[in-house]
């Protein structure tokens, strides 16, 4: 089951404003339109905002802003571009929100070692401008533009996953602001090590509540010679989704491969102007050599073709590309539109690949016969996928409906051996189903590390879990 959560006011002593404006002066902001802004991300509750925001600038700005807020009991929550969905950013106990985005430095690119540092607010889509002419890329793809330092926070992975994996393996070390106001740095440019514990790992998907990351160093990646993508229709999810199943079980290394159901393309076609049949479609890319992507797709292909798929299509121009990558990653915001007005309860289930057909198909069936309104994209090379149920805010009945479908949905995925997620990370909506997942064993164990690490209880409080 999941869980409520609670709000409980910490407010700013007028000491620590004080301080605040004489170090900061305009890069303080109490107004209300900025202080919404930072309490606000699209996740579906509605939370009082931040009682100020900072712009930080640098690793000392973020220090003084910590270190003051420790010595007076308030609460301190990184924010990046807003994007995160589960509630990450939302000072459901008051205090500063510390606004990275103008820590947007790429500061160092090796590229004969395939690393790159960048400050936390960096981009994803940034990092890859600045570096293009190196001929490497960053591949991790959540779909929004996010910062590098929220896409550690939350262990965000995306469509490139299934060939190139998540944050957590193409984080190589960190600059944190712990809760003290200290700063330290973990991991080296080194590809492995063995040296003690392995504090970079401990902070990337943390979600704020252990630190601020101030910068990341990443690991990158040789822009592939040729690449290639391509849509196939299907007659339902459950052939595209046995069609992928049996693409990551050959072998075949693809590198992206997403589902959008009827209702997702149909959304698409509507809001990008697009011609796609309104049927079950994945779309896929390939990277490599000219040979070796040739010989991924027509794999594929031959592969789709058994499970009934139709219309493969392909997209070598990097204009077509391009044509099909943004319409799937503004498939989210084109599925709103589907309801005006509507939030959405968003699930981020991920099973192991071989019982992902069952855990779909199942999870359909269920909203289907609801009722609700829905849409389906998901990651699915890597076993991801997302129901987004579309509520009307003014009326509790379907966000309880929505909950509760959401509900059966995790535990499915949990009978399976999977996670309630696999990439938006607890915030303030999966906490319960955390408890489900780890069992309150291992949930003491991520207590008692958050206790010595943030004794005060100041950092990003009441995500992961309650108090």
């Amino acid at each position: 089951m999941n869980a409520p959560f609670e709000l409980h006011p910490r407010p700013m002593p007028p000491a620590m404003r004080e301080a605040l404006a004489a170090r900061f002066g305009a890069r303080l902001s109490t107004a209300q339109a900025v202080r919404e802004q930072h309490g606000r991300d699209e996740s579906p509750f509605d939370v009082p905002p931040p009682d100020a925001v900072v712009f930080a600038e640098s690793t000392e700005d973020v220090a003084f802003v910590v270190k003051l807020a420790s010595e007076h009991g308030v609460p301190v929550i990184p924010f990046g571009v807003g994007s995160s969905l589960e509630g990450h950013l939302l000072a459901i106990q008051g205090g500063v929100s510390i606004d990275l985005s103008r820590m947007n430095q790429v500061l160092r690119v090796h590229a004969e070692d395939l690393t790159a540092t960048v400050q936390g607010g960096v981009t994803r889509e940034q990092l890859n401008r600045e570096i293009r002419d190196t001929g490497l890329f960053f591949p991790i793809d959540p779909g929004a533009n996010a910062s590098l330092g929220g896409m550690a926070a939350t262990r965000a992975s995306g469509t490139n996953a299934v060939r190139y994996g998540t944050m957590r393996e193409n984080v190589l070390g960190l600059t944190v602001v712990t809760a003290s106001g200290e700063t330290i740095h973990t991991g080296t440019r080194a590809r492995k090590s063995s040296a003690g514990y392995d504090l970079t790992r401990l902070f990337v998907g943390s979600e704020g509540t252990l630190g601020v990351m101030t910068e990341v160093t990443l690991r990158l990646y040789p822009l592939p010679q040729a690449v290639s993508a391509a849509v196939c229709h299907f007659p339902d999810v459950a052939s595209a989704v046995n069609t992928t199943i049996q693409i990551i079980q050959m072998g075949v290394p693809i590198a992206r491969c997403e589902l959008l159901d009827a209702n997702a393309v149909r959304a698409v076609n509507r809001a990008e102007k697009m011609t796609l049949a309104e049927s079950p479609m994945l779309l896929m890319e390939f990277h490599g050599s000219e040979a070796g992507v040739k010989e991924q797709a027509e794999t594929v292909q031959e592969i789709a073709a058994e499970f009934g798929g139709q219309a493969f299509e392909w997209a070598t121009t990097p204009e077509a590309r391009t044509r099909l990558w943004t319409a799937r990653h503004r498939a989210y915001l084109s599925g709103l539109q589907m309801k005006p007005g509507c939030r959405a309860v968003t699930t981020d289930a991920c099973v192991p690949i071989s019982r992902l057909a069952e855990a779909i198909v199942e999870s359909v069936a269920e909203v289907d016969a609801s009722g609700l309104p829905y849409f389906i994209v998901g990651h699915v090379g890597d076993g991801n996928f997302h129901v987004a149920y579309l509520i009307d805010p003014d009326i509790p009945a379907e966000r309880e409906l929505a909950e509760s479908l959401n509900s059966r949905l995790v535990a499915r995925a949990l009978g399976l051996e999977g996670t309630c997620t696999g990439e938006h990370g607890v915030g303030l909506h999966k906490q319960g189903f955390l408890l489900d997942e780890a069992g309150p064993n291992a949930v003491s164990m991520m207590r008692s590390i958050k206790q010595a690490l943030d004794p005060h209880n100041i950092m990003n409080p009441g995500k992961i879990f309650s108090a």
